[in-house]
């Protein structure tokens, strides 16, 4: 079923070069198939909207960086009142990075992460790593405040959690993927994500990564990497389900919102710090852990984090 557009006529020329004009419309969000915080699928529409074509690249941020001399959190000390009781020798500017384990592990136990001081959006791997030859590739290590700043300074905004999730279906409202119901059509690969045996088996010609934007086909809205490659910040609090369509009968929510700050925090821990919506997967989603590489898929992530997997792109309104 093809969305059903609120706003047909594309509203002149793009705010942003590589800008894509979304006529907005009605969607079925979320997914009742799949993980349950990705339920209940309730119908929502959205007004129309430009939104990025490609993840921003580190080329962008660079040049971001440079008129802004902008820091990410990931380039600053963290304060021990932040972070009470954590290790000193985490307490250096640093971020997370994955680390391929060579053997099977429990995939409850996360253990293929590291904080790496030194990592950030210039170091991708820790000091000794670079961008340079990767200007074309999604900048990473980007925590939320990160994202934001830089949305602010070109103008734009995050997009929230529906007008992201509406982009990525590419007018497949039903689909389970941004280009339809196979994941991997006649054979071929549509996205970047993990090959192999997660996180121990790579099957691909090199390490573990994201890959330059575009290097997939586009959906039919004629965005790349709406899928893999890497995660992407949205502007909404996270909760941990969708809220029931009370309006079945009537109308159905219009530029919906997601949760609060206070139901956004994580129960389960005892650090207060607040979670926003990531949307997209990333390289490191795979058949047998995290099959998150689908529009409805969401995953929680606090506001502090930074990580090789975790990028964004941008909307103008």
């Amino acid at each position: 079923m093809n969305s059903k557009p609120i706003v047909s006529a594309r509203p002149g020329k793009p705010p942003d070069k590589n800008m894509v004009w979304i006529a907005g419309g009605s969607f079925m969000m979320g997914s009742d198939h799949h993980y349950p915080e990705e339920g209940p699928a309730h119908r929502v529409s959205v007004d129309g909207f430009w939104i990025d074509q490609y993840a921003v690249t580190n080329k962008q941020f660079q040049r971001f960086v440079k008129e802004t001399r902008y820091v990410t959190l990931a380039e600053q000390q963290p304060l021990l009142e932040d972070y009470p009781g954590a290790l000193p020798e985490l307490l250096v500017p640093g971020s997370l990075v994955f680390q391929q384990p060579h053997h099977r592990v429990d995939l409850q136990t996360c253990s293929w992460w590291a904080y790496v001081p030194g990592a950030n959006w210039r170091h991708p791997t820790g000091p000794g790593s670079s961008i340079k030859g990767r200007e074309n590739f999604p900048v990473v290590h980007i925590a939320y405040e990160d994202a934001l700043a830089y949305a602010t300074w070109a103008g734009k905004s995050l997009p929230t959690e529906a007008q992201w999730e509406f982009a990525a279906r590419g007018s497949l409202d039903d689909a389970v993927y941004p280009w339809g119901n196979e994941f991997a059509p006649q054979g071929k690969r549509m996205a970047n994500t993990w090959e192999g045996d997660f996180p121990w088996q790579n099957l691909k010609p090199h390490p573990p990564e994201p890959e330059r934007v575009g290097s997939y086909p586009p959906n039919g809205y004629g965005l790349y990497d709406m899928a893999g490659n890497v995660w992407e910040w949205t502007s909404d609090w996270y909760r941990d389900h969708h809220p029931e369509n009370k309006t079945k009968s009537c109308c159905i929510p219009v530029n919906p919102r997601g949760g609060t700050q206070e139901e956004s925090f994580d129960l389960n821990v005892s650090s207060r710090i607040p979670r926003k919506v990531l949307k997209g997967g990333s390289f490191l989603c795979a058949i047998n852990y995290c099959q998150r590489y689908r529009p409805a898929a969401r995953h929680p992530e606090t506001v502090d984090t930074s990580t090789c997997h975790i990028g964004f792109r941008c909307l103008v309104q």
